[in-house]
């Protein structure tokens, strides 16, 4: 069977093999965010708990951002010790480990910049200027989500009838991306995502790297930036069947290691679906240079899903990675489904 057969065919057998499992996991995923969602909500005066609430159908609800800005919601300087800790176990809630230390590291990045820029900084640089939204009534069955974010976090997740979860956008950024200096020299929160791609973009022949590497400038910022909804950028890069095998899985381990930010559960049930469009229609394409603190760009797509990764500020030592679902950004299709079915 050549590598195109039995991509189609590995894709089919996963599918069908994990879709129960997924489906109990993510209930599991469910109750533990309903149920930090009510903790944080019940900790709360009745002013604050007015500030991190919201309606489902709020336009704020799909308003995000990754820029230092005025934002919805709780701010975490706004409370006390106790209710930060509830905030943070939301936050935990909806995260890998690994995604949740990453987002702690981002948020405390923030006293470095304080540092840096000194008094007369143009923006307000708080590791607490972290706001907390709710949309909707916590329920493990019905609909409602929330949201945490800040300057370079944005971590939104949607509960459709308390059994599918939508977990994007999902926008994580650094700068520094590498910690040059101080107490913290090396720290570089999105090491992986970086590194893995780089050796992925240097293991391809030449004849590949000629369909991979789409522009010889990496763009200004992520293409998408922080639209709404997004649709599929155009069609370019190499396609994962032009990869030999050692190549696709690295190109996997690239993808997974995005959808890994969030719980296991919700990155399992994200993996099915890439697999279920179709692991033959992924590309990977890159902008700028191969060389390490050099402008870079790269992009992974699919039918269903999008991954940007751009590093070009600050000397290419300022990255912005996002993950989208063209359908399901915000539970977009699920809900139009669920409205379908269930008219209001």
């Amino acid at each position: 069977m050549n590598l195109r057969g039995y991509l189609m065919a590995l894709s089919i057998v996963l599918a069908i093999a994990s879709s129960n499992l997924v489906s109990a996991n993510v209930s599991v995923v469910v109750a533990d965010m309903k149920s930090t969602a009510d903790n944080f909500l019940s900790a709360l005066t009745d002013e604050e708990r007015a500030t991190a609430t919201f309606k489902f159908g709020d336009d704020q609800r799909v308003d995000w951002h990754f820029i230092p800005k005025d934002r919805k919601g709780l701010a975490l300087n706004q409370i006390s010790g106790e209710k930060k800790t509830l905030a943070y176990a939301l936050l935990s809630s909806g995260l890998s480990t690994r995604g949740f230390i990453q987002s702690t590291t981002i948020m405390t990045l923030e006293k470095i910049l304080q540092d840096m820029e000194g008094p007369g900084r143009r923006f307000p640089r708080d590791p607490e200027l972290y706001h907390v939204s709710i949309f909707g009534t916590p329920s493990t069955e019905g609909t409602w989500g929330w949201s945490f974010e800040g300057h370079h976090l944005s971590a939104n997740f949607t509960i459709i009838e308390g059994t599918f979860i939508s977990a994007t956008p999902h926008f994580m950024g650094t700068n520094p991306a590498l910690v040059k200096e101080g107490p913290r020299k090396g720290v570089q929160v999105l090491g992986l995502e970086e590194n893995m791609a780089r050796e992925l973009i240097k293991s391809l022949k030449p004849n590949q790297r000629k369909k991979a590497i789409i522009g010889d400038k990496a763009p200004s910022e992520i293409f998408t930036a922080a639209e709404k909804f997004v649709s599929p950028l155009e069609n370019k890069g190499i396609a994962s069947t032009d990869l030999n095998w050692s190549q696709v899985e690295a190109l996997l381990e690239i993808i997974e290691t995005y959808l890994f930010h969030v719980r296991p559960e919700l990155a399992e049930t994200e993996l099915e679906k890439i697999e279920e469009a179709g692991i033959k229609n992924i590309k990977f394409a890159w902008m700028g240079s191969t060389r390490v603190a050099d402008p870079h760009y790269y992009r992974i797509q699919g039918p269903t899903f999008l991954m940007e990764y751009d590093n070009i500020q600050n000397g290419a030592n300022h990255v912005h990675a996002v993950w989208r679902d063209f359908n399901n950004d915000f539970g977009r299709d699920l809900l139009k489904r669920h409205y379908q079915n269930n008219p209001h």
